[in-house]
């Protein structure tokens, strides 16, 4: 026994030898002679630059933008607002605003959420000191449009804005609070302004539906900004198969801001799409208020084809294929039309 181990140790050793010999010479032939093979891609610069100061800040949030080498004398801006579990980055990517704002020639703002604001990466749409007037991340994300507009000569009459979930419900709030500064916003997936005072009754109203206050929809916002005159056209989108924001909410909206408006609901168009169905109010021919119901669509911006993907599927869970793209459609509806060459 003791001699038929010490053969089978002393084999052992001898093949653990080549082994050693092998792998030796594995390592330096790369070396010897280095094997042609296909470079992995570099990822890319990151498309949008972050400012570090733009004012005071209140909200402490995040200023990313993108600007094209080539823009005409007087840009439009476009301001985007993330969801929950997004990022400016990635949204953009999975939308294509970015080539977009090459192709037209427009400024795009993306305010971002710090998790040591909210761990789930939301705008805080229901907190009302977040959405007071010149306070919290309002007055952030109004402080980075006016330091996008001095530093960019933006066309001030050309400031659009939109938003996905809690962007969207934030996108009520600015608009709310600073009517004057926008020629056009959409909700998406979003939330009426005034329908939550806190995380509980926030879910609460994504979920069931937000109740309207006393007084109507519409008196959040006429409360806030008692003084306005003029409100720019607010497109809201919804998925119809939306299961994190129910469907009801959009109606919400949109009753908010026919309220705010003085429109009847009865005076609007219905048209049925290959996407789903379009209600539109319009005043002397102008659109006022739409409502965008895409069908088989869940929660999240519609897009016909996600400009990257993988098998057909957006990077972004949130930017979902659908039979109508919101971003192609919004170029049209503001008149960010392609640039000449």
């Amino acid at each position: 026994m003791k001699f038929s181990f010490g053969r089978s140790l002393s084999r052992a050793f001898r093949a653990q030898k080549k082994i050693g010999k092998l792998i030796e010479q594995a390592l330096k032939a790369p070396r010897s002679k280095p094997k042609r093979t296909s470079s992995t891609p570099r990822p890319g610069k990151p498309v949008l630059v972050e400012t570090a100061v733009f004012g005071s800040n209140p909200g402490r949030l995040i200023m990313k933008s993108f600007v094209p080498t080539r823009l005409p004398k007087k840009p439009a801006l476009v301001v985007l607002l993330h969801g929950c579990h997004q990022a400016a980055d990635s949204l953009d990517v999975a939308t294509g605003f970015s080539t977009l704002a090459k192709e037209r020639g427009f400024v795009l703002l993306y305010p971002e959420q710090r998790r040591s604001n909210n761990s789930q990466g939301c705008f805080n749409w229901f907190r009302p000191s977040a959405v007071a007037r010149d306070r919290g991340e309002v007055f952030s994300i109004k402080q980075m449009i006016e330091h996008a507009c001095e530093h960019h000569r933006v066309d001030r009459s050309r400031v659009f804005v939109a938003g996905l979930s809690a962007g969207g419900a934030m996108t009520g709030a600015l608009v709310a609070n600073y009517p004057n500064l926008f020629a056009g916003a959409a909700i998406i997936a979003g939330m009426p302004f005034g329908s939550a005072r806190d995380g509980m009754s926030a879910l609460r109203a994504m979920k069931t539906g937000a109740l309207p206050p006393p007084g109507g929809w519409g008196r959040p916002v006429a409360e806030r900004s008692p003084e306005a005159k003029s409100w720019p056209a607010i497109t809201v989108w919804q998925g119809m198969d939306d299961r994190i924001v129910n469907p009801v909410n959009a109606l919400a909206c949109v009753a908010q801001w026919l309220e705010v408006r003085g429109i009847d609901e009865s005076r609007g168009r219905v048209e049925d799409k290959p996407w789903g169905r379009l209600q539109s109010w319009k005043v002397k021919g102008e659109l006022n208020v739409a409502l965008y119901s895409v069908s088989n669509m869940g929660h999240g911006v519609p897009v016909k084809k996600p400009p990257s993907s993988i098998s057909g599927r957006s990077l972004d869970p949130f930017v979902v294929q659908a039979e109508i793209a919101a971003p192609v459609e919004l170029m049209r509806l503001w008149g960010l039309s392609r640039l000449r060459a």
